[in-house]
């Protein structure tokens, strides 16, 4: 029922860290666990229904909005479809489109908009209701105030669910119950906001850095 942010630069680990727990990669000692089983116990069906992940190159196929919807559940109805859309902010997106759930998306989603891809992939990842969401840079092609919309769209759906959020924006993670600081392959920090601040350490830097980037940038 957690938040976990995850944060640190570019080449830290970050989605490496993540992609341990749907198995993209898998850990070359110590364990991987998920409700007190090890991820290698699981067939790649019974995980992949556990898990929903959104990676920050969004993933869609050539096919219907609506094909693209069911490849996180099958079954999905077209209410479900729409309820995921609306709390991914992509409503109106498809609903600006002439067939809507029917209008066909080229390879890759050619024919959308950078925002409007990473929208529809998070919707996808929501239609199944996983137990595990991992959000990985899931919002990066955003601009603020539309991620500001989806995070608040979002707070009901991960009440109960455990979610990680990997970011390079410390704003991305500021809801978080638990923050991991990641530099060189290595978690160096876990803590709440509060008290990484009060460490001033490698997150409070990063805080430090980031503050200065937006006054140069105002």
């Amino acid at each position: 029922g957690q938040t976990i942010g995850i944060i640190g630069g570019t080449g830290s680990g970050k989605s490496t860290l993540v992609s341990l727990i749907s198995r993209f990669y898998d850990a070359t000692s110590g364990d991987v666990m998920v409700d007190g089983e090890n991820v290698k116990n699981y067939t790649k069906e019974e995980l992949c229904n556990k898990v929903g992940v959104v990676q920050q190159r969004a993933v869609l196929f050539k096919g219907s909005i609506r094909d693209n919807m069911k490849w996180g559940k099958e079954d999905a109805t077209d209410a479900e479809i729409w309820e995921a859309l609306t709390t991914a902010q992509a409503k109106e997106v498809v609903e600006g489109k002439q067939d809507q759930l029917d209008f066909m998306l080229e390879q890759n989603g050619k024919n959308l908009s950078g925002g409007q891809k990473q929208r529809l992939s998070i919707a996808r990842a929501l239609v199944k209701k996983p137990e595990i969401l991992i959000l990985d840079e899931a919002t990066s092609a955003l601009d603020s105030i539309s991620e500001t919309h989806i995070k608040n769209a979002l707070a009901k759906l991960m009440k109960g669910r455990t979610v990680f959020i990997v970011a390079h924006r410390l704003s991305t993670v500021s809801g978080a119950t638990t923050i991991v600081a990641m530099a060189e392959g290595e978690v160096k920090e876990i803590g709440t906001r509060d008290e990484l601040l009060k460490k001033g350490g490698l997150f409070a830097n990063l805080c430090h850095l980031q503050s200065l980037h937006v006054l140069e940038t105002e």
